[in-house]
């Protein structure tokens, strides 16, 4: 499996931010609302965090010696994969918010109250936290390398050590 690119989390950050700016605009032209999610979503998201977390310690405590218990291999895979799905959720959500406020900057002056505009840093501040858990939690369940001896050469018969050759 592999580990989570950084390169992707940002192409798929700045994608997601030319889209939630094209939506803006959008949304603009047809006097809608801003795109913007709910701050009661901040409970899924951080349900979320919590969960991953959790999984992640407990593959990190068993990692690190304490193997009281028996550690469920496809747990720990599960446990990867929810870190990396967090980690990309996280970039698509502070994505999309981003391009929402890349959209808003040029009225922030304009505007009586900056409600909305706290609203999209804290839904940005939100995708970050879920992208640090999940790089956080897949370090958690890489296993470190294994200080292995090099194997050992078996010897060529021809070498011929002690052995007799026969005519």
């Amino acid at each position: 499996m592999r580990t989570i690119r950084p390169a992707w989390l940002g192409a798929t950050a700045v994608v997601l931010a030319v889209a939630g700016w094209i939506a803006t605009e959008l949304t603009a032209r047809a006097s809608m609302a801003l795109p913007v999610l709910p701050l009661s979503s901040l409970i899924t998201m951080g349900l979320i965090v919590v969960v991953c977390l959790f999984l992640g310690f407990k593959v990190r405590r068993w990692r690190d010696g304490k193997r009281d218990r028996h550690l469920d291999p496809l747990l720990a895979a599960r446990t990867v994969v929810l870190a990396q799905a967090c980690a990309y959720a996280g970039a698509v959500l502070f994505g999309w918010h981003a391009g929402i406020l890349f959209d808003q900057l040029p009225t922030i002056s304009l505007r009586a109250e900056l409600g909305v505009i706290w609203h999209i840093g804290i839904m940005m501040a939100g995708g970050l936290v879920m992208v640090v858990t999940g790089f956080v939690v897949e370090r958690f369940c890489k296993l470190p390398p294994e200080d292995m001896e090099p194997p050992v050469k078996p010897r060529d018969k021809r070498e011929g050590h002690g052995e007799e050759e026969f005519a």
